[in-house]
């Protein structure tokens, strides 16, 4: 049985930089990654492969230089794991022991029940994070002419936008909620983006909740809405979520949160000895709400990693990540949208008080000049002492950044009273005007209502 010192479950954004961090950190100690597939791909990247891209070749995680194939990379999957004798065994029965172990197994689609795609040998698919299936899945859309996808989620818009950039393509994007990426923004922002992609040629069907799929033999050859209503396709494609990969963790006595996540504790440490867990699979505290969470996202996996790399033999760290903050960015057709902490909905569910700040102009200055576009951004702050607890944004390409401000000073507990005063380079070309910096400007909106109200410091 060969032996490592750090043995990692995964090869994935969690997996990748807790071997790479690791590896600077404690240069002495030999780190083996186990992953199913020898190909890995980049999973933000997924829904680019139908149209941006070259198709799946083309979004591939590199892997660790020091990582060698039969040496101390993997590929397999691993089918039980011994915790009293420090050793995982693959489906292949082979064994490799460890000192510690990272559990960074990510996630899989989900898929409802009710769908029973397995009964369909063709005309359904999912969106799985495997270079295998995405290639079967690029020739599926590659030969249908009417496709059908299924979510509201990052995914199934981003993947839904692409495929309609094939104009010999007819795309229905088909989910039960009011608006597009519902869970990721407000009402509001919401109505922005579906009337952003209504400019394209995808086709929205929104608060169309789906009864079952129709049935050509085995294959599927459409959806049935709850209403009775049938909508005919060459290929229905399943993006409507995912969920953590834990059966494996599960099954060795690891303990599991509400959610089917790994529990961990604050140092990514779960509750047997010598065992971690982060990314996809690793439990996480809402920042504000502090609830249990249920956020997937490659940032979040690293963020996590890299502590996890700097504290596997010891705390050389203090892991000052109270919370996921939940920060999206996307483009849809030319135009970034954006949020970071909690939206609206998600602050009258948690029962906490906000108050909003809204700003809209040009990313440009003067507005006149080629490329200017609306740039909007909403704040949410506690309305006692103006703590900025979420934002939402929409703009150009310049707008992408700007969230990750917001989300800095989300995490920091930045009052909008201290960013009226913030400081910030412009410049004509790239962003508004610094006499009305959509940023500041939206802080401006929420401090003014507040003095208003009586509110105020």
């Amino acid at each position: 049985m060969k032996k490592f010192d750090i043995v990692i479950i995964g090869g994935g954004p969690a997996g990748t930089v807790t071997a790479m961090t690791a590896k600077k950190q404690y240069p002495d100690k030999s780190i083996a990654i186990i992953q199913k597939e020898a190909k890995q791909p980049v999973p933000c990247g997924i829904p680019y492969v139908f149209h941006e891209l070259a198709g799946a070749e083309q979004n591939l995680m590199k892997r660790n230089a020091f990582n060698t194939a039969g040496k101390d990379f993997f590929e397999g999957t691993v089918t039980l794991i011994a915790p009293s004798n420090k050793y995982v065994e693959l489906e292949s029965g082979e064994r490799i022991g460890y000192e510690k172990l990272v559990l960074a197994a990510g996630s899989r689609p989900f898929v409802p029940d009710f769908l029973n795609i397995g009964a369909f040998k063709q005309g359904i698919a999912r969106v799985a994070k495997s270079f295998p299936e995405l290639e079967k899945l690029k020739k599926q859309t590659d030969a249908a002419g009417k496709i059908i996808v299924l979510g509201s989620g990052f995914t199934a818009v981003e993947i839904a936008e692409q495929l309609a950039k094939n104009p010999e393509k007819e795309v229905h994007l088909v989910f039960r909620a009011a608006h597009c990426l519902n869970r990721s923004f407000s009402p509001d922002f919401g109505e922005k983006i579906d009337r952003t992609l209504s400019k394209t040629r995808l086709m929205l069907r929104p608060l169309s909740p789906i009864k079952g799929l129709m049935a050509a033999g085995e294959t599927a050859a459409g959806i049935i809405l709850a209403d009775g209503e049938e909508i005919s396709s060459d290929l229905i494609i399943a993006a409507m979520g995912f969920k953590p990969d834990t059966e494996i963790a599960f099954r060795a006595g690891i303990r599991l949160n509400d959610t089917g996540h790994i529990e961990v504790d604050n140092y990514l440490r779960t509750g047997i000895e010598d065992i971690y867990a982060c990314g996809d699979c690793a439990s996480t505290t809402g920042f504000i709400t502090g609830r249990h969470d249920n956020i997937m996202l490659a940032s979040t996996a690293a963020a996590e990693a890299r502590v996890l790399g700097h504290n596997l033999y010891q705390i050389r760290i203090k892991r000052d990540f109270p919370g996921t903050l939940s920060v999206f960015a996307t483009e849809l057709n030319g135009t970034v949208f954006a949020s970071a902490g909690i939206t609206e909905q998600d602050a009258q569910a948690a029962g906490i008080d906000y108050i909003t700040g809204y700003f809209q102009d040009v990313d440009r200055h003067p507005g006149t000049l080629p490329g200017a576009a609306e740039a909007a951004v909403k704040l949410l702050a506690m309305p006692e002492a103006g703590q900025i607890i979420g934002g939402e944004l929409t703009g150009g390409k310049s707008a992408a950044e700007m969230i990750n401000v917001i989300a800095l000073a989300i995490q920091k507990q930045v009052t909008v009273y201290e960013l009226v005063s913030f400081q910030m380079a412009t410049h004509p070309l790239l962003n508004t005007a610094p006499t009305k910096s959509v940023l500041i400007k939206a802080a401006e909106d929420i401090v003014n209502k507040l003095l208003k109200s009586g509110a105020g410091r």
